[in-house]
Order: C-alpha cells, then sequence, then structure tokens
C-alpha cells in the first residue's frame, strides 16, 4: 500500500513513517504543499495522511488535488487544532475518510490507514 504523508512537523512525520514503514507500508513524506503536489504528479497513493495546518501552503488545496486526480484515494486529515472539530470537513472533501488529532499514537494512525487504504 502506497501512502502519502503531508505534515509540517518533521519529527511526527518521522515518527509516522518509521512505524508504517515497519509494518510494510510504502511510504513517502512532503512537508509542503508544493512537495505533495510534487508526489502526486509522480505517484498514486491508496491513502493519504494530511495535517490541516501547514507552515507552507494548503493542505485543502492538497486535498483538491488529490480528489480530481485520483477520485479514490483516502485522506486522513491530522491537527492540533479545533479546526473542523464539528466534523464539517466531510462535507468539504468527498475523500476524507478519517479526522484524528496529531498525537495520535503512530500504531493507531498505521491501523487506520491500513484500514482505510484496504476498503479503497
Amino acid at each position: 500500500m502506497d501512502v502519502l504523508i503531508v505534515e509540517s512537523a518533521r519529527d511526527l512525520a518521522q515518527r509516522w513513517h518509521d512505524h508504517m514503514t515497519r509494518q510494510g507500508l510504502e511510504v513517502r513524506v512532503a512537508h509542503t504543499q508544493a512537495q505533495a503536489a510534487t508526489a502526486l504528479d509522480t505517484q498514486e497513493f491508496q491513502v493519504i495522511v494530511l495535517d490541516l495546518i501547514l507552515e507552507e501552503g494548503s493542505a485543502l488545496a492538497i486535498a483538491d488535488l488529490a480528489s480530481y486526480r485520483y477520485p479514490d484515494t483516502k485522506l486522513i486529515f491530522v491537527t492540533d487544532t479545533a479546526m473542523f472539530s464539528d466534523g464539517s470537513i466531510f462535507a468539504h472533501c468527498a475523500n476524507a475518510c478519517a479526522f484524528l488529532q496529531s498525537d495520535v499514537p503512530p500504531e493507531d494512525l498505521t491501523a487506520v490507514v491500513e484500514y482505510h487504504g484496504a476498503r479503497r
């Protein structure tokens, strides 16, 4: 399963990457909107783990690009804010399948990725 992690916090992205890789997933990391767009230009992913608040760029722009290019790709949003805590992200993004806090344990995030990636 191919997974794209889009997360500005390098340590957090690395922790998620390392755990998912140990579970046998193929994982690519992007830290900015531009890096994510480049990744989507060259590869299709079954699941994208996408932080809502990026230091450079817009998570919703990445979500729109992914939805347009790969309509079956599942998006798992993560955040450390209260933004979209009412669940409205699911109304804004048709590919959204989960909404988690950024401090989710890596093993739980990996389980969610595997579950939704398998359902694709």
